[in-house]
C-alpha cells in the first residue's frame, strides 16, 4: 500500500470516528428512547395479560360467587339487565332496579342543561342557555356519542372491567340538584357517579365511590381510577378556519403554569408530573376537568377533523389518586366539571379567595391575551376599561369606539413626538437635497459622504432621525395587544353593529363557493367589508403619510412604497379576522388622520425652521448615539479607502 492510499484511509477512518461521535444520542436522546423501549415492554405486557385473561374468561363465570367478587358483581348487573321488563328512576328511599334500556335523565339550572344517560353513567350532552350556536341553533358542548366517559376498573385475575356499556340506575335527590348513577350487584356492593349541579353556576361536582369491592378489585385500582374522557368539538363559530386557530387543549401542572398543546396539527402529550387540570378548549367555549387530587399520569391527544361540523377530536387517559374511606369499605375520588364560556372574568373568579399561589386554578389563562410580555396591557387596561364600559349598557360599536379614543388619547404625546420629528426633518429637506447634489452618484464612498454631511446638518439642527421611531416602538405594546384582545373577547360574540350582525367573525359583502389558490388559502371566500374599507382608508394615509413625510433622501424604489404594500397585504391577512378589530382598525386609522391634520395646521413650519437655524449656532454636545454613528461611518470610510486601494493594486498588476 502506498503512502497516499494509507492518507486516504486514515483521513476515511477519522471521519467516521468524527461522525460517530457527532451522530452519538445524547442524554435526553437516550433517555426517550428507555421511555419508548419500556412503552413497547408494557404494551407487550398487556397484550399477554389480555390473552391469558381471554382464556381465563369462560372459566370465570363458572366461579362460585364470594362476597365482595367483582366478577360476580358485573356477571350479576348483566343477568339482571337481560332479566328485567322495565325501566326506573329511583328515589332515596326507593328498591333499587336495573333497566333494560338507555334513559335520560336532566340536571339542569338558569345556566346550562344537562342529560345524563343510564347507559355508562355518563353526561349524554351539555347545553349552554345564554349562548347560541353562529346560525342561532341552541348550544350544545355535544350530544350522544360525540363523548364519551369510561372508569376502568381491574378484578384480582387483571380482567379489565368497564363501564361504558352497563346501566346504571338513577337516583334523583329531593331538591333535583343532584343525580347518583348507581351500579349495584347489592345494597352493599355498587359503583356510584355522583353529579350535583349548583344554582347560578357553571361548575358542577362529580365524584365517583366504589363500595364494597375491595375483596375482587385489583390493588392498583383501589389506588388509581383510570379515566377515559373522548370529546368531538363542535364548531359553534361562522368563521370554521379562525376557529380552529383557537382550538386546543391546555392543561396546568401542579405549582406550576398554563401550557397548550398546538392547536395547527394532531398533537399527544404524555404528562408524568402532577396534573391540576386539563382543558377542551375551542374559541369561546371550554370543558375543563379539574380532580380533587391532581392527575398522576395523562396523556392527551388532540387530532383534526377536517369534515363535517366538527374541528378536533380530544382523547384523554388519566390516572386519579383514590381516597379511602375505610370504615365504609368505601374508594372514591371527586372532580370538578366546568362547562362554560372562555370570559376572563367569569374564570378567574374560581380562583377567588386562595391565597396560596400554588393552589390557584388559572382558568383564566385560556383567555388569549398574548404573549406574556403583552398580556398585562390587556389584563390591566383593556379588559377593566372594556368591562366598565359594558356594564353601562352602551352597545358594542359605541364601546369600541370609545376604546379607540382612549388609546389614542394615551399615545397621543407619543404621537406628536413623532409628527415633530419628521416635521424637523421635512423642513431641512431643501438642505438635504443640496446635500444630495453635491455628492451625486451610488457609489460606496459618495453614499458614505452624503450619509455623514446629512447626519452633521441633524446634529447642529439638534435633530435626532430616532426620534421619530422610539415614540412608534413605545405605542407597539398597546397596538399588538388590541390585536390578540378582539379575537378573543367573548363579549364580541353575536354583538351587531351598523351591517355586521356579528363582531366576533368577519363581516362578509360578497361569498363565493369553490378554492381560488393563494386567495381562498389567506383571505377565505369571502370579502370583509369593515376590513375593506379599513384597507382603502390606510392606503390613502399612507400616500399622503409618505409626501408629508419626504425629508428629501434618496431612498431605494421599493422602500418608497412600502407603507401602501403593507397596507394592501394587511387586507389578505385581517379579512377573515373579527369584524370588531377591523373596526377598531378603521377607526384608529380615521382619529389619526384627523389628529395629524391638526398637529399640521397648527404647526409654523417657518417658525420651526428658525428654530433649527438657531439651534445650529449654538454649541452642540455630541449625544451618544450620535457619536457611535459618525465612529462606525469613519470607519466604513477607512474601510471602504482600503478596498480601494486594493482594488487599484489588482488592477495595476492585470
Amino acid at each position: 500500500m502506498d503512502k497516499n492510499s494509507l492518507i486516504g484511509l486514515l483521513l476515511i477512518g477519522a471521519i467516521i470516528v468524527a461522525f460517530s461521535i457527532y451522530n452519538r444520542p445524547s442524554q435526553e436522546q437516550l433517555a426517550a428512547q428507555k421511555r419508548k423501549q419500556d412503552s413497547i415492554q408494557l404494551v407487550e405486557a398487556e397484550r399477554a395479560r389480555l390473552e391469558v385473561a381471554q382464556r381465563t374468561t369462560d372459566s370465570l363465570t363458572s366461579v362460585p360467587e364470594e362476597q365482595g367478587s367483582v366478577d360476580s358483581f358485573f356477571s350479576a348487573s348483566k343477568s339482571a339487565i337481560s332479566s328485567s321488563d322495565s325501566m326506573s328512576v329511583s328515589t332515596p328511599d326507593s328498591v333499587y332496579s336495573l333497566p333494560e334500556k338507555e334513559q335520560l335523565i336532566a340536571l339542569e339550572n338558569n345556566k346550562i342543561k344537562l342529560k345524563l344517560s343510564t347507559k355508562g353513567g355518563v353526561i349524554h350532552s351539555v347545553m349552554l342557555k345564554d349562548f347560541l350556536r353562529y346560525n342561532k341553533d341552541s348550544l350544545y358542548f355535544w350530544e350522544g356519542d360525540e363523548a364519551n366517559f369510561n372508569l376502568e376498573l381491574y378484578n384480582r385475575n387483571s380482567v379489565k372491567l368497564s363501564t361504558e356499556n352497563l346501566y346504571f340506575t338513577p337516583i334523583i335527590s329531593s331538591d333535583q340538584n343532584s343525580v347518583i348513577m348507581r351500579l349495584e350487584s347489592s345494597p352493599a356492593q355498587y359503583i356510584d357517579f355522583v353529579y350535583t349541579l349548583p344554582e347560578d353556576e357553571y361548575m358542577m361536582r362529580f365524584e365517583i365511590r366504589v363500595v364494597g369491592m375491595s375483596d375482587g378489585l385489583h390493588p392498583e385500582s383501589l389506588r388509581n381510577f383510570k379515566l377515559n374522557w373522548q370529546q368531538k368539538l363542535r364548531q359553534q363559530e361562522k368563521g370554521e378556519s379562525f376557529e380552529r386557530r383557537y382550538a386546543r387543549i391546555m392543561y396546568k401542572y401542579q405549582n406550576q403554569g398554563v401550557e397548550k398543546m398546538n392547536p395547527d396539527k394532531s398533537d399527544s402529550k404524555e404528562l408524568t408530573e402532577p396534573v391540576q387540570w386539563f382543558a377542551f378548549k375551542d374559541q369561546y367555549f371550554t370543558t375543563v376537568v379539574i380532580p380533587d387530587k391532581s392527575f398522576n399520569t395523562t396523556i392527551l391527544h388532540s387530532d383534526d377533523i377536517l369534515t363535517g361540523n366538527y374541528l378536533k377530536n380530544y382523547r384523554a387517559e388519566a390516572m386519579v389518586p383514590v381516597s379511602v374511606d375505610e370504615a365504609n369499605n368505601a374508594y372514591y375520588a371527586g372532580f370538578r366539571y366546568y362547562f362554560g364560556p372562555v370570559h376572563y372574568y367569569t374564570l378567574k373568579a374560581y380562583d377567588k379567595g386562595i391565597d396560596n399561589d400554588s393552589d390557584k386554578l388559572l382558568l383564566h389563562e385560556q383567555v388569549d391575551l398574548g404573549y406574556r410580555w403583552l398580556s398585562w396591557v390587556n389584563k390591566w387596561f383593556v379588559l377593566p376599561i372594556f368591562n366598565l364600559l359594558r356594564n353601562q349598557g352602551l352597545t358594542m360599536g359605541l364601546i369600541i369606539l370609545i376604546l379607540t379614543l382612549l388609546v389614542k388619547l394615551i399615545i397621543l404625546p407619543l404621537t406628536y413626538k413623532s409628527f415633530t420629528s419628521t416635521a424637523k426633518m421635512r423642513v431641512l429637506r431643501p438642505q438635504i437635497q443640496e446635500i444630495e447634489k453635491k455628492y451625486p452618484g451610488q457609489d460606496q464612498e459618495m453614499m458614505m459622504k452624503r450619509q455623514k454631511e446629512t447626519m452633521e446638518l441633524y446634529s447642529k439642527a439638534g435633530v435626532s432621525p430616532m426620534s421619530g421611531c422610539l415614540p412608534m416602538l413605545l405605542q407597539m405594546p398597546i397596538l399588538l395587544a388590541l390585536f390578540f384582545f378582539f379575537p378573543s373577547a367573548i363579549e364580541l360574540r353575536q354583538q351587531g353593529f351598523l351591517w355586521a350582525d356579528d363582531l366576533s367573525t368577519y363581516d362578509s359583502i360578497i361569498q363565493w363557493s369553490g378554492n381560488i389558490p393563494l386567495v381562498t388559502r389567506f383571505m377565505g371566500n369571502h370579502i370583509s367589508l369593515f376590513c375593506l374599507l379599513m384597507t382603502i382608508v390606510n392606503v390613502w394615509y399612507s400616500t399622503y403619510n409618505m409626501k408629508m413625510a419626504d425629508t428629501g433622501q434618496a431612498q431605494m424604489a421599493g422602500m418608497k412604497y412600502m407603507p401602501i404594500f403593507m397596507a394592501v397585504f394587511m387586507f389578505f391577512i385581517l379579512n377573515s379576522y373579527p369584524a370588531g378589530l377591523n373596526y377598531y382598525y378603521l377607526l384608529s386609522t380615521l382619529i389619526t388622520m384627523i389628529v395629524t391634520f391638526v398637529f399640521q395646521k397648527t404647526l409654523d413650519e417657518d417658525k420651526l425652521l428658525a428654530q433649527l437655524e438657531e439651534n445650529k449656532k449654538k454649541p452642540k454636545k455630541k449625544s451618544g448615539f450620535m457619536a457611535r454613528l459618525e465612529e462606525a461611518q469613519k470607519m466604513q470610510e477607512k474601510q471602504a479607502r482600503e478596498r480601494a486601494k486594493e482594488n487599484a493594486k489588482k488592477n495595476y498588476r492585470r
